[in-house]
């Protein structure tokens, strides 16, 4: 990331049928995360940090944030 607002993106992975997808807007200092249904509605807003550690998640399958706890025995 470089230091200058992006334009708005559509992910590639909303390439599906209708017009319901996920946009993302690098501002400079923050990543920015919206429905492109709600262009002027709410949005998230992530540290690039904390974005790069979401996105790592999300391609690792295996890690502990997206993979369900053992259930429990007495």
């Amino acid at each position: 990331m470089d230091g200058r607002p992006w334009p708005w993106r559509k992910a590639s992975a909303s390439d599906g049928p209708g017009d319901q997808c996920v946009e993302v807007q690098w501002t400079g200092r923050n990543v920015l995360v919206r429905d492109s249904t709600r262009p002027h509605g709410p949005h998230l807003s992530f540290y690039p940090d904390a974005w790069s550690h979401f996105l790592t998640t999300l391609h690792h399958p295996e890690s502990q944030f997206l993979t369900s706890p053992t259930p429990s025995t007495p």
